[in-house]
């Protein structure tokens, strides 16, 4: 459950350095219980935008901040993070980029007194950037990395373990070289396959792309993402990057050869393999709250009118059922979307049952 709803653990101001997306998003989720925040940006443009949505008011000289969060590109983390440490001698400073292991390194080169400064990253995110796109809601229930060292204050750590737990997130202690190959395998690496795959709808015919349904979509959905920003946090991360890739495409190797002679021994072989190993990986996924569950789903079709998604809640609600997951997906060129909910394998037949008793078409279950 979300834990925007009790009184702030920070007390006192905390600046953010960027209002972006990241550092807008913060300023929100503080800014909604009670948290005096205070923005810069080296746009003038964006640093109002983000004034004018609320995410915080405009630093001033005068600002005396306990806690300063840095949320700018990967390639000026460093110098930000510097310029911050040395500014404000009294204030912790903590950084959200995604990666943790260059800036350290180039902090570390320089000699700048790392004792106040505690690296972090909250595991959130949107496809579009910016002030605009920000939300008080972005960190709840993510994963928030804190990178502690034997440096480390303990009072200084339990400072930024409170902004995440402000902002609704979860704290994980990790090291920095560990969350950078965590990353790699689990958000940057996932990155680079899903744009590749999109980059080939790019030439592709219209009659193929009306046929595209939810699979093509969910392993696209994060393709469109900022270039520009990627550029800086591949380039930051590439070691791991690399060894994930190179591993990845020894595995598309073998699965091309076998697809290239389907009837030499062996081949189906290495085909149900890859996919069984898909599986497995996909088994060991957290689910809802942590947990390794898996979940049953049937798809109820949907008449596109207004209101009809609310009643098909309402009613499953009516039954007792809950929803661990939904998808929705709408048939090309029909008047009605397919809505797949995952539920609970005991709820599967009375949720089913219950509703095509109430009048709903059901499509077909499946393993979730």
């Amino acid at each position: 459950m979300s834990d925007l709803g009790v009184a702030a653990r920070l007390s006192g101001t905390v600046r953010i350095v960027g209002a972006g997306l990241l550092g807008s998003s913060i300023g929100h989720a503080l800014r909604a219980k009670g948290v005096d925040v205070v923005l810069t940006d080296t746009s003038p443009a964006q640093l109002r935008l983000a004034v004018d949505y609320g995410a915080g008011r405009a630093a001033r000289d005068d600002d005396a901040p306990a806690l300063i969060v840095v949320a700018v590109p990967p390639d000026i983390t460093a110098d930000v993070v510097q310029a911050e440490l040395e500014r404000h001698p009294d204030a912790v400073v903590t950084d959200v980029a995604s990666v943790k292991l260059e800036p350290l390194r180039v902090l570390r080169e320089r000699g700048v007194d790392l004792a106040r400064y505690i690296g972090s990253h909250p595991l959130a995110g949107r496809e579009r950037g910016g002030a605009i796109s920000a939300r008080a809601d972005l960190f709840v229930g993510r994963p928030w990395v804190v990178c502690r060292d034997e440096e480390t204050r303990p009072a200084d750590l339990a400072l930024v373990e409170a902004l995440a737990l402000d902002v609704g997130a979860m704290p994980v202690e990790m090291g920095p070289e560990e969350h950078d190959r965590s990353v790699a395998l689990t958000s940057h690496v996932p990155q680079v396959v899903a744009s590749l795959l999109a980059a080939r709808l790019a030439d592709a015919d219209d009659g193929a792309l009306r046929l595209a349904g939810q699979g093509v979509r969910d392993t696209t959905r994060i393709a469109a993402s900022a270039p520009e920003l990627w550029v800086q946090i591949l380039g930051a991360n590439a070691h791991p990057v690399v060894s994930i890739l190179d591993a990845l495409a020894a595995d598309l190797a073998r699965v091309s050869d076998a697809l290239r002679e389907p009837e030499r021994d062996g081949a189906r072989r290495t085909l149900a393999e890859a996919i069984r190993q898909g599986n497995e990986g996909v088994e060991r996924l957290p689910g809802k709250h942590g947990q390794n569950r898996r979940f049953e789903s049937f798809v109820v079709m949907i008449d596109d009118t207004a209101g009809q998604l609310g009643r098909l809640f309402g009613e499953l609600g009516e039954l007792g059922v809950n929803v661990e997951d939904l998808r929705l997906e709408h048939s090309p060129g029909a008047q009605f979307g397919l809505a797949e909910i995952s539920v609970a394998p005991a709820a599967v037949r009375g949720a089913i049952e219950g509703l095509e008793a109430r009048g709903w078409r059901i499509a077909g279950a499946t393993n979730g």
